[in-house]
């Protein structure tokens, strides 16, 4: 009891209250760039490569975004994501490169130039190839320089002033090497087989190059003249009858497909109108065909009821599908003569089903892969008539030089190609009521067809071990599309060789890859299962060009190493252009014409450029057999880059070129829907990092369960606030209570009070979860970990607890000295902790106290922490006082409602079992006094309050006055 008899003195200069310039307030949006600024001063990514010179590496390959816009959420999850991992990477003590990069070729650009074109009224295909490609380079240029900025603004650290470019001259010789890797060893080939066409881009697509949208398409029966069927002759003047949802595909018919083991009737239908026919359908689909008849037939009502089929008397034939073997029809437009006269055969086809439709299917061979196949089979080959632009050709004998055929006019029922089938009375229902799911050009927004075009193939199923030589090609002569000038060999099915196939190969690779999360190994595995051979070729302009010659006697590419070596030393010197540009004798050397040789311009599907980006970044940079730990992108690259990458690499070095694959999920907008501009709901990033900073972007990233579609909006992005204002004023308190520390301060462990051992105990344990969180790159667990820990084991417990004895105990008072070790030990462990995810507000808070003009927090590692002799009986005791912690907290609060106490210091309490001494859950509990009884009960204390610890302790006669710890203090 202290012997001042001033009650109502002022003690608060005596306080040692925590002191700091460190603002709760962040500033982010403010502060982030002048930390940015510094270093790039730094120069922090170089000067890390050279500390962490001979570590071991973990490299993860930056999958390439189109440099054609600004930056969109989807590209800031990623590349924060991205940033996280190599940054805690780094913090692990690896050396961690990051090296971005940009996809510069292909359709996303071309298709920007020309929509400059098209405002200007100006022709691309009247532009010099040079002066458009030279525009494209400059557009890819000028948005890499734009996204260069708005990475790095995120926080992203990487080799920023070395990126890897698709259009540098190194990677586009890289590139075309990779190709004629494929080339030597007899993995490609040019042949004829439908491929998803683009006619408003005219090109081929690639399947990652196609999104399905809803449509409205107008369907139409069909009535075929069967002319002969020799194992059913009644059949012969009956009509089969087809239903299509692609009218456009009728002027291009060349059979008629069955199933052998469908049931087929023919049934004589009578209209009103007077008119009657003999129609070959399915019987399991006359209701459905029936209706179609009633709501949309030209030739009127059918007479008929509603009754079953097998009741109709006027059913004249049935019959197996089997027995339509050898039967034919004709095309409802043979009067034109040539390809139109001729028979259409009737060819069996294990994929007619009665699902839909007449169980009849027309083939058009250059329209539909089930169609080429089956057709091939029979000697039936494509023709060629829809050119690249959708139209007819010129010197088609019905519709030519007419189209488009994914212009809905001129497929509708009222449409050129329905009128003329009317004319003949050969179109039976027609309506423009189907609605279904059709393939889009994601970039253009339009509908693509399926369209048999001599493209360059990379085969699925040959054999990998390649012989060396080429396999056949074809000669191109003449306008593409003239079935006379035309001689490709179509696709032919190999199968398996001697060796492995670049499926089986790709297969194997998947299975010794590490995919995260697992489950999305299922979904590449049955992409590659059931993928079709790789169409490697595009009609445009800006891209790697196909540097092959092919003879055109033989067909046969040139597969020769010194032209090829020749081929690389121009790429490298000049880049692509070098081959639009080239002296191609030359290039060919003195033992070849040139006049004998046609040159291929087709250019590289962009999927192999990028696919071929692990060769000129991973291998040119590190070492060749180097391959990425890591590759990571949404979910949508399975069949994109994903994708390519495994199958070039597979195909060249018969493995994956990752070791690992993380999949994240999409940015949904906060009511979970997809992000789009006309409904208004676009998240923007660069405008959150303008109004709340980067940090509070990367906060969100990694608290998202990403692994899955995320939500981002309002307040989604408040409750990440919420979380960094915690965290924030963690650091915060700790800088201000480690005001003054020094070594000299500190007290071994072995010394510390038990709360303070308790406390490095509960941080190893959370020591050893992130570290297992960031190796599995579970970051939504890892700051779960982190910002649980802060909260609620430090802020809500030890600080709490301790406050008392950072404010009042003496500076050299042993349980004091004991806190403020451990507070400087946290300290240096959450701020590493924290660095990879908030990396502007650990470079703040580490400056705050160790400020240094090249120093970093990016440059430490992680942290190495104090042994603690593992004691599993101290841990359950401590839980058990935490746990009694929390009912006593409850049990005041009824107290503190009713104003009894106006803080737990003022209350008793009883507990059932004093786990340790009462004075000792006295201090911890906070309140006045502690015993033990029945139940845990509390009441207002009547002892008086200390004037400037404000504890309510038996030696304190009068309010205001000191207790014995206080009196020794301040004296």
């Amino acid at each position: 009891m202290t012997d001042s008899t001033d009650s109502q003195a002022d003690w608060r200069d005596t306080v040692f209250l925590p002191k700091t310039d460190f603002p709760m307030k962040a500033g982010l949006a403010a502060k982030e760039p002048a930390i940015l600024a510094r270093w790039a001063a730094l120069g922090i990514y170089d000067r890390l490569r050279e500390q962490r010179k001979g570590r071991e590496r973990f490299i993860l390959h930056d999958g390439p975004p189109y440099a054609n816009g600004d930056i969109h959420m989807g590209h800031a999850m990623n590349k924060v994501l991205k940033d996280i991992i190599v940054r805690s990477q780094s913090l692990m003590g690896k050396d961690a490169p990051y090296v971005p990069g940009w996809d510069c070729h292909g359709l996303p650009i071309e298709w920007k130039v020309e929509e400059a074109y098209r405002a200007k009224k100006l022709n691309k295909d009247e532009m010099p190839v040079a002066q458009f490609r030279a525009e494209c380079r400059a557009y890819a240029e000028k948005w890499v320089a734009v996204q260069r900025e708005q990475f790095q603004r995120l926080g992203v650290m990487g080799d920023w002033a070395d990126p890897y470019l698709t259009m540098k001259y190194d990677a586009e010789a890289s590139i075309v090497g990779e190709l004629l890797k494929f080339a030597e060893s007899g993995q490609l080939y040019r042949g004829a087989k439908p491929v998803m066409w683009s006619p408003v881009e005219k090109t081929a697509l690639a399947e990652a190059e196609v999104e399905y949208e809803d449509v409205v398409s107008t369907q139409i029966d069909v009535a075929f003249e069967i002319t002969d069927a020799p194992n059913a002759p009644e059949l012969v003047g009956a009509h089969a009858v087809i239903w299509t949802t692609t009218p456009w595909t009728i002027p291009v018919n060349q059979a008629l497909s069955y199933g052998p083991d469908i049931e087929y009737a023919v049934v004589e239908v009578r209209f009103e109108s007077g008119s009657r026919g003999r129609y070959l359908i399915s019987p399991e689909l006359w209701r459905p065909f029936l209706a179609r008849l009633r709501a949309n037939s030209p030739l009127g009502l059918p007479l008929f009821g509603d009754e079953e089929f097998s009741s109709i008397e006027n059913v004249t034939w049935r019959g197996k599908g089997s027995q339509l073997e050898g039967a034919t029809a004709r095309h409802p437009m043979h009067e034109l003569g040539g390809f139109f006269e001729k028979p259409r055969p009737f060819l069996p086809g294990d994929f007619v089903t009665t699902d839909a439709g007449t169980g009849l299917v027309h083939m058009a061979p250059d329209h539909g892969e089930d169609d080429f196949l089956l057709c091939k089979r029979y000697g039936i080959d494509p023709v060629f008539a829809v050119d690249g632009a959708g139209m007819y050709r010129a010197d088609w004998a019905w519709l030519g030089g007419q189209g488009s055929v994914i212009n809905k006019k001129f497929v509708a029922a009222d449409g050129p190609i329905c009128t003329d089938l009317r004319a003949k009375g050969a179109l039976l229902a027609a309506s423009d009521d189907f609605p279904h799911s059709y393939p889009h050009s994601w970039r253009s927004k339009a509908k693509v067809i399926f369209r048999a075009t001599p493209q360059w193939f990379i085969p699925m199923d040959r054999d990998t071990a390649g012989t060396g030589q080429a396999l056949p090609g074809a000669a191109l002569s003449g306008p593409e599309g003239s079935p006379t000038n035309v001689d490709v060999p179509a696709f032919e099915d190999t199968g398996p060789g001697n060796g492995a196939t670049l499926r089986e190969v790709a297969l194997d690779a998947i299975a010794r890859t590490r995919w995260v999360p697992a489950r999305s190994e299922n979904r590449i595995r049955a992409m590659v299962e059931g993928r079709p051979d790789w169409v490697i070729s595009r009609q445009r302009a800006w891209g790697v060009p196909i540097a092959l010659y092919v003879n055109r006697a033989t067909g046969e590419y040139l597969n020769d190493p010194a032209v090829n070596a020749r081929i690389l030393d121009a790429f490298r010197a000049g880049g692509a252009d070098a081959w639009f540009a080239a002296d191609h004798q030359q290039l060919l050397g003195a033992d070849y014409d040139l006049a004998e040789y046609e040159v291929i311009n087709d250019i590289l599907d962009v999927w192999f450029d990028s696919g071929s980006t692990h060769a000129f970044v991973i291998e040119a940079r590190y070492g060749e057999g180097v391959r990425a730990n890591l590759y990571l992108e949404g979910s949508d690259q399975h069949r994109g880059w994903f994708q390519s990458s495994l199958l070039e690499s597979s195909g060249t070095r018969g493995r994956a070129p990752y070791d690992a694959v993380l999949t994240h999920g999409f940015a949904l907008d906060g009511q979970g829907r997809k992000m789009s501009k006309s409904l208004g709901n676009v998240v923007d990033p660069l405008k959150i990092i303008q109004e709340s900073g980067a940090d509070i972007l990367r906060m969100w990233v990694a608290s998202t369960d990403y692994f899955d579609d995320v939500k981002i909006g309002k307040e989604v992005l408040g409750t990440a606030g919420d979380a960094y204002r915690k965290l924030r004023n963690t650091f915060r308190y700790l800088l201000g209570a480690l005001d003054g520390f020094t070594d000299a301060e500190k007290v071994a462990v072995k010394h510390m009070l038990d709360l303070e051992k308790y406390v490095l105990h509960r941080l190893g344990m959370i020591d050893v979860e992130l570290r297992a969180a960031a190796t599995g790159y579970e970051f939504n667990r890892y700051l779960r970990l982190l910002t649980d820990f802060a909260q609620e084991d430090l802020s809500a417990f030890f600080f709490d607890i301790r406050k008392d004895s950072l404010y009042c105990d003496a500076p050299d008072d042993i349980k004091r000295r004991s806190y403020r070790t451990v507070l400087d030990i946290l300290f240096h462990a959450l701020v590493r902790y924290a660095a990879p995810i908030l990396c502007f507000t650990a470079e703040e808070t580490w400056q705050a106290r160790f400020p240094s003009e090249d120093g970093s927090v990016h440059y430490l590692e992680w942290p190495e922490l104090p042994a603690l002799p593992g004691d599993d009986a101290v841990s359950t005791q401590w839980s058990d006082v935490r746990a009694l912690r929390v009912q006593v907290t409850e049990a005041i609060e009824p107290l503190r409602r009713e104003k009894r106490v106006r803080s737990s210091l003022e209350a008793e309490v009883t507990v059932p079992n004093a786990i340790l001494s009462e004075e000792a859950l006295a201090e911890l509990f906070i309140v006045a006094k502690v015993s033990t009884a029945d139940g845990i009960g509390v009441t207002p204390t009547d002892y008086h309050k200390c004037g400037r610890c404000w504890r309510h302790l038996p030696e304190v006669d009068t309010d205001g006055l000191l207790c014995d710890r206080c009196t020794k203090v301040v004296a």
